[in-house]
């Protein structure tokens, strides 16, 4: 459990720094340059996810069950995670009226995934793991949004070209991941 706990500190220390200290960045960068944040940003992301990773197998591997998900938070996951995955696309496609709407659809894709994987799963290391990504994209969505606000963003206008994109670039994402994926790289299938 405690690799799991240092690559959740290392991770979202990383990914925070705009939500906590957005000035640190902003002065980091003015300094050393962008290339010395993306490397650093980079290089954290990725000690952080190595250990996530680790230490996740790690709880699966000796598993403290907290309480057993009914069989319909399985289904309910399965349908969740693709409206995750179509607001994480929209975060990507620029001009579709999803993320013209939200402003932030990747906070809201990941506050989606994390609340249908947490519905899902009754163990301590999946709960430790998708309640901090939970809390994480809740804290981001509402600074970033905060922050637009303050700064007068108006987000692109989308179009319908540009939302189709999202739709079937999404549903073809998620098919594959869902079927094939997920069961090669997480060790369990959906379906």
């Amino acid at each position: 459990m405690i690799w799991l706990i240092l690559g959740l500190i290392v991770f979202f220390s990383n990914h925070s720094v705009r939500i906590i200290n957005d000035e640190f960045r902003t002065r980091f960068i003015e300094e050393k340059g962008k290339l010395a944040w993306r490397g650093l940003y980079s290089v954290m992301s990725l000690l952080g996810l190595g250990l996530i990773i680790y230490g996740f197998g790690e709880t699966r591997a000796d598993p403290v069950f907290l309480w057993n998900p009914p069989l319909w938070t399985r289904h309910a996951a399965a349908f969740l995670v693709f409206i995750a995955f179509l607001l994480l696309a929209a975060g990507q496609i620029p001009r579709n009226h999803i993320k013209q709407k939200l402003g932030h659809p990747m906070f809201a894709g990941t506050k989606i995934w994390a609340f249908a994987h947490l519905i899902a799963n009754g163990r301590l290391g999946d709960t430790l793991l998708f309640g901090c990504f939970l809390i994480w994209a809740i804290a981001g969505f509402s600074v970033s949004r905060r922050r637009d606000r303050k700064a007068g963003v108006i987000y692109e206008e989308g179009t319908l070209f540009g939302t189709a994109m999202v739709s079937s670039s999404a549903t073809v994402l998620y098919a594959v991941f869902a079927f094939f994926l997920h069961s090669l790289l997480i060790g369990v299938s959906p379906f």
